[in-house]
């Protein structure tokens, strides 16, 4: 990928692929046109930054937000891409590739715009790139943990209440859902695997077993049926409820027919609030800038308790940028010892900060609270090693 250079098209090209590889800068004209009227009328600002901070405040102004959020989602294409290809490249085995990945996270953009504040002191490249990474490896994960299930692994590791709700999803009729359901809860009662943990490769279950799921069935249901069609069924449950748990990712660099690019950027809700005033919540000015002080301080005491080599991975890691697979190369160490330690120098990390809230701030740590806290502390690692002298 060649960068962008002028300050107009930083802020009005997207990102266009062409296979697994990036092609071109796509211009949007609209937004083109926007830059150029606002860079005459200030010539002299040419800093990246100053436009960052101008568009975001537009984000909440009516009238102007949509513009703005375009603006912005533009900006933010070359960070995208690069964090998606270093996320992409450590799920070497996943069938997603650099596209996909890049989908999933440009998708993820207002969670990106809601979270972030620069009256805390943060950059929005940076902060976009932890969260970007973050739900890059969320995603492939959850998909990676469905892709690897059999349809019958999938039927045994699903609930109910899931299923329903895939069902209804899929526009189904109460009538077919419950009918439906039935026979999920006969195959599942049915049909349980020898060994518990070789639920997600589970096989197609023998023709004794089928024969016993019908009958099941026909004794409660006044609708008699075949083997035959229960296992047609359960392959439908079983291919809603993929549609409905993992939907394909959607991209705001590509507008679907009919729709304009506003119209698509409105249609993609955010669900996360800002990650810090969830930790320091409205706090007056000072004491958020004493607070942030104080966590500077604890994760650096912290980094600094760690042994030497976990620093030395931190350091290549964040600082260095070099993949697992280079770490283990450079320290001479296997991959998944790099992948164990890097994860428990993490966990090290994070259980300072959450000491720290909950004494100082008497916060009660969550499950909730400890991902977005996991946030935080991703994007302080990444500012951290970015001026760190180690």
């Amino acid at each position: 990928m060649h960068p962008r250079q002028s300050i107009i098209s930083i802020f009005s090209t997207f990102v266009q692929f062409n296979g697994d590889r990036f092609h071109s800068w796509a211009t949007d004209s609209k937004l083109r046109r926007s830059m150029q009227s606002c860079v005459n009328k200030t010539p002299q600002e040419r800093q990246e930054n100053f436009w960052v901070l101008y568009w975001y405040n537009y984000i909440s102004l009516p009238g102007v937000e949509k513009l703005a959020k375009e603006h912005l989602i533009a900006y933010l294409q070359e960070v995208c891409y690069w964090t998606s290809q270093k996320t992409s490249a450590s799920f070497s085995s996943t069938q997603y590739k650099l596209p996909d990945c890049f989908q999933m996270a440009i998708a993820s953009v207002d969670k990106v715009l809601k979270g972030f504040n620069p009256n805390q002191g943060f950059i929005l490249k940076n902060y976009a790139s932890v969260i970007f990474g973050s739900v890059i490896r969320e995603t492939l994960r959850q998909r990676g943990e469905i892709d690897i299930c059999t349809e019958w692994g999938m039927l045994r590791k699903i609930s109910q209440k899931r299923l329903v709700e895939s069902l209804e999803n899929a526009g189904l009729s109460p009538e077919t859902v419950t009918a439906y359901v039935l026979a999920w809860n006969c195959f599942k009662t049915l049909y349980v695997p020898k060994q518990p943990q070789a639920t997600r490769q589970l096989s197609r279950p023998d023709n004794d077993t089928w024969s016993a799921i019908a009958q099941a069935y026909n004794s409660q249901s006044s609708q008699k049926v075949t083997s035959q069609i229960l296992e047609t069924w359960l392959l439908s449950c079983a291919k809603h409820a993929r549609n409905y748990l993992y939907p394909p990712s959607a991209s705001i660099n590509v507008s679907p027919a009919g729709q304009d690019t506003s119209e698509w950027i409105d249609n993609l809700a955010g669900e996360v609030d800002s990650v810090l005033t969830q930790i320091i919540t409205q706090q007056e000015e000072q004491t958020r800038i004493s607070q942030q002080s104080e966590i500077n301080n604890v994760l650096a005491a912290a980094v600094a308790q760690l042994e030497p080599e976990a620093q030395q991975i931190l350091q290549l890691y964040y600082s260095q940028g070099l993949t697992q697979q280079q770490i283990a190369k450079e320290l001479v160490l296997q991959q998944y010892t790099v992948s164990r330690r890097l994860t428990k120098a993490r966990e090290i990390l994070l259980r300072n900060l959450a000491k720290w809230s909950s004494e100082k701030l008497h916060i009660s740590v969550t499950s909730d609270l400890l991902k977005n806290m996991s946030t935080v502390m991703e994007e302080w690692l990444q500012a951290y090693y970015s001026v760190s002298p180690y």
